[in-house]
């Protein structure tokens, strides 16, 4: 079996995206070093690594409620699509069966674009 250990995000100002990926995760950095500038968080035992030299990726994060991470980070980050529903899940292949998956779109503080998604009861 093939375990994601760690994902890399660039980031310019590591002082910015601590701040930034603190409030989002509601958890502190777990690791910092100085130099080379590498900046640590976990992700229930995958790391998230940001790293001025690493090169920009995307990441979907889950968070609880799309809509109110999104009215969180409103006025601090570039939303670049609203929430929506984008896929109603009937069984258990890409996400939890009886749930509808919601996501949007915004730029954290470093300029990676980040999907944020959230799998809520579907409605009869």
């Amino acid at each position: 079996m093939t375990r994601l250990v760690q994902v890399a995000l660039h980031a310019t100002d590591l002082d910015r995206a601590a701040a930034f990926y603190a409030r989002l995760l509601g958890a502190e950095p777990t690791g910092r070093f100085e130099p080379p500038g590498l900046l640590f968080f976990d992700l229930e035992g995958t790391r998230l690594l940001l790293d001025g030299n690493a090169p920009s990726s995307m990441l979907y994060l889950e968070v609880p409620d799309v809509r109110r991470a999104v009215e969180d980070l409103r006025g601090r980050a570039e939303i670049v699509t609203e929430p929506h529903a984008i896929f109603t899940h009937e069984d258990d292949a890409l996400g939890p069966a009886g749930t509808t998956e919601w996501q949007a779109f915004v730029t954290d503080s470093e300029g990676n674009m980040l999907g944020l998604v959230s799998f809520e009861p579907t409605q009869p």
